[in-house]
């Protein structure tokens, strides 16, 4: 039987195969209209001829009508021609780009994890976006431009010596001299583009460094060296790209120069013969005209030749940077798979990095399924190195792994994906949704499976349950209560309106204490002034609360109600407050949460209450008006306890409060949504929508008794699951920075837990969590896996490996010791000294 020939690694593949990669058909159409352009070029040039010397010289007007007609139809079918070539080019290397990318990207995330060690990702994005789309676009050329234009010159070239062999044959020696003199000019250049392509990847890694890292750049100010490095490059880069260009010019330079030439031959040459009768007027004319059309199609085969040089030094150079085999081929084996239960069996396991730094040595221990291993020992002792050797993220150098008897490299990288599941102390959360992280390492097994769907439907219940097991519940919740609502989810908004009045009637009693509940009969001391005379929230951002002090119609509106005075001597009296308390202190001191006046307003207070002493408050200049107002109008007296509220002035602001929304109208309609206990808030959280006021400060465990109040009216309302699916879109920002490390971890967590793996990996995945979180996995790690779930775990606290199985201490890549916890204190050696010290 035949062997299959193997098929070729997608970077061994030559730069022309994506030509036809694909593009055949286009190819075939681009080829008949490369024909009918050539000879749409060709007419013009005899038409001339005859335009001369049949119709003007012989004084035939019918004639020239005809001939000019020809002419006309014959550029406008070159013009149309054109485009229609170039259109197909660029279809072509789109197609070619697009498929490059995916094949090469696919083969980039198979490669082995220690190649990405010495690969910055900037350069991998340089390679895939900037470098790839240089060969495709040659693709998209490759056979239209040489094609066409050898075509063109051909023809000219053929209709040329037709008019007359001497002049053509003396004109046409011209180009095999260019063709001898611009290879050696492009190898110059070849060279300074190979070492342009090369700086440009390190200038991009280095880029990407410094932003990957710019939390340390900035905690250790470490600016200048960072913009030292990137200069050095840039300058290096600078000076290699003028050498580059110098060539490339030189080259266009020279070519132009003999291009040139050939009108003069014909000047010379062709002048002489028409004053020897041996060349007609019509064809010298035709001969110039000619010459010109030539040159169109010769720097178009420069620039092409230009092309094809630097998409092949930037093509090869990407391929053999990205040549390399995947350590564990990713294949969908059509062999029936077993399901694996768990246990593992590792024998003198050794491992050693490329460049010989021994990490593991002689490794031997067993698991029974549902056994948990805590892997404890110092920093750099192996114990990450060994949970990536089982997880078969590196291939071992000696020693045995086997998985239920099986020895782990003979697994297909699918099995191994199916029954591990991985957590590492930072993992990797994806810029998308809490849930697209969540279903991703559950969506990856079913994509490897030959018949799984990617877009399978994971069960709600499902991924709630793993998100409470995790502890991620809460958040969840907290996410998709503090989202907004559409404006046409009617049937949700009637729904939370519904919830709001059930929180009053059930929980209002329990709640008194610790809420504040909006009533627009009463004065709220949990909300500033502006709040109270607003009691709602703007549509209009010119109207938003920190630009009401400066706003004309507010301002009108305030000394209608005659507000505006007795609120700036609220401003006043604040001010003094703040200055006699304040004054001197530094601007992280807490006091200043106590007062509306903030520490950048102190100085610009103490001058308002200087000039004060000679002048009243309505002769202040305007900017300082300003500033009372504001503070006036942040006032809350729940909060700022400095001072309080004059009765006058709480009385005064209701009544203001009760004529605002007819105000508004009269200014413009729709200008603010007012809170009403019967209406939904607008631009107002879910959660603002049901709780409908504001905790008291200063109550510990209140939200948490409304957190559960809530709760169990979304669980009565059958609404919960719609408010976790809800949280589960929030998305988690740049790489997850809008999670807490705890959050990102748990996040973690849920994730292998949702594939449900019959081992689970975890290198010290706890320890970003608070001790309250710690107990919660410990607590479902002794509960619900242990028996179900073989786990092995680097542990970074050694108070929590009491209730794993067996013990492992690590020391310089080996077990130093391996048993019950029991067992190993009794010992009094490596375990115990860890956890007592020496004695």
């Amino acid at each position: 039987m035949k062997q299959k020939k193997p098929k070729k690694r997608i970077t061994q593949i030559s730069l022309f195969h994506w030509v036809f990669a694909g593009n055949l058909k286009l190819q075939l159409i681009l080829l008949l209209v490369i024909i009918l352009i050539v000879f749409a070029r060709v007419v013009p040039l005899e038409v001339q001829k005859r335009i001369i010397n049949d119709s003007i010289a012989l004084k035939n007007f019918d004639g020239l009508l005809v001939y000019s007609a020809i002419y006309i139809i014959a550029i406008t079918a070159a013009g149309g021609l054109k485009l229609a070539i170039n259109y197909l080019q660029a279809l072509i290397g789109e197609n070619a780009i697009n498929t490059m990318r995916k094949e090469v990207y696919a083969h980039i995330l198979s490669l082995p994890l220690g190649f990405f060690r010495t690969t910055q990702p900037g350069m991998v994005v340089s390679s895939l976006m900037t470098e790839l789309s240089t060969a495709g676009s040659f693709a998209g050329m490759a056979f239209a431009v040489p094609v066409t234009n050898i075509l063109t010159l051909l023809a000219f070239a053929v209709y040329l010596l037709w008019l007359n062999t001497k002049l053509a044959t003396v004109t046409l020696l011209l180009y095999p001299v260019i063709v001898f003199v611009l290879p050696i000019l492009q190898k110059k250049a070849n060279r300074a583009n190979k070492k342009r392509v090369d700086l440009s990847r390190r200038t991009s890694s280095q880029i990407a460094e410094s932003i990957s890292g710019i939390h340390e750049v900035q905690v250790h100010g470490a600016f200048a060296e960072e913009n030292r490095k990137f200069g050095h490059l840039t300058d290096q880069l600078k000076k290699i790209r003028i050498r580059w260009s110098l060539f490339r010019f030189a080259i266009k330079t020279a070519n132009n120069y003999f291009v040139g030439l050939g009108p003069f031959i014909i000047f010379i040459y062709g002048g002489y013969l028409i004053m020897n009768g041996q060349l007609e007027l019509g064809a010298m004319v035709a001969f110039l005209s000619a010459q010109e059309k030539l040159f169109d199609p010769w720097k178009e085969l420069i620039d092409f030749y230009q092309t094809y040089q630097d998409a092949s030094v930037q093509y090869y150079r990407t391929m053999n940077y990205f040549d390399a085999l995947p350590e564990f081929p990713v294949e969908c084996s059509s062999a029936p798979k077993q399901p694996l239960t768990g246990g593992i069996e590792v024998q003198g396991l050794s491992f050693q990095t490329s460049d010989g730094h021994r990490l593991l040595s002689d490794i031997t221990f067993s698991l029974k399924p549902g056994e948990h291993l805590a892997v404890v020992g110092f920093s750099g002792s192996g114990k990450s190195t060994l949970i990536q050797c089982i997880g078969k993220m590196y291939a071992y150098s000696q020693g045995s792994i086997q998985i239920d008897g099986v020895e782990l490299s003979s697994l297909s990288k699918q099995e191994v994906i199916e029954n591990i599941g991985y957590v590492s102390q930072n993992p990797f959360i994806f810029t998308d949704t809490i849930r697209e992280n969540l279903l991703y390492a559950k969506r990856a097994t079913t994509t490897l499976s030959a018949s799984g769907d990617p877009k399978e439907v994971v069960d709600l219940d499902k991924m709630i349950l793993v998100l409470q097991q995790v502890g991620l519940f809460v958040d969840v919740m907290r996410f998709g209560l503090e989202s907004t609502v559409g404006p046409d989810d009617t049937k949700t908004m009637e729904t939370i309106i519904r919830i709001r009045k059930k929180l009053r009637e059930k929980f209002g009693d329990k709640l008194k204490k610790s809420v504040e509940f909006y009533s627009r009969d009463s004065y709220h001391h949990n909300s500033s002034v502006g709040e109270n005379i607003i009691f709602g929230s703007s549509t209009n951002p010119n109207f938003g609360p920190h630009l009401l002090p400066e706003n004309k119609n507010f301002l009108l509106f305030l000394r209608q109600e005659n507000l505006h005075l007795p609120l700036l001597q609220l401003g006043e009296t604040l001010a003094v407050e703040a200055v006699d308390l304040f004054s001197g202190l530094e601007s992280m001191d807490l006091f200043f949460e106590k007062s509306p006046v903030s520490f950048e307003n102190i100085k610009e207070c103490e001058k308002i209450i200087k000039g004060l002493k000679n002048t009243t408050l309505d002769q202040i200049s305007p900017a300082d008006q300003t500033l009372l107002l504001s503070i006036a109008l942040a006032f809350t007296p729940g909060i700022h306890s400095m001072t309080s509220l004059p009765e006058k002035l709480r009385d005064k602001i209701l009544q203001a409060r009760m004529r605002f929304p007819d105000w508004c109208n009269s200014i413009k309609p729709g200008l603010f949504n007012f809170y009403c206990e019967t209406s939904y808030l607008p631009n107002q959280s879910i959660l603002n929508n049901i709780f409908f006021g504001k905790i008291r400060p200063g109550l510990p465990g209140a939200q948490e008794i409304i957190n559960q109040s809530i709760t169990h009216l979304l669980i009565e309302e059958d609404y919960l699951e719609k408010i976790a699916k809800i949280g589960m879109d929030f998305n988690v920002g740049n790489m997850g920075d809008k999670l807490s490390g705890g959050q990102r971890q748990k996040l973690a967590i849920a994730r292998v837990l949702l594939k449900q793996p019959k081992i689970i990996l975890m290198d010290e995945a706890t320890s970003a969590l608070d001790n309250k979180s710690q107990a919660r996995i410990q607590k479902l790690m002794t509960t619900r896996w242990k028996g179900k779930r073989t786990v092995i775990a680097v542990v970074h606290r050694i108070d929590i490996i009491e209730n794993f199985d067996k013990i492992a201490v690590t020391k310089n890549g080996k077990f130093v010791e391996f048993g019950t916890y029991q067992a190993l204190i009794e010992q009094k050696g490596a375990l115990h000294e860890l956890i007592y010290g020496k004695q």
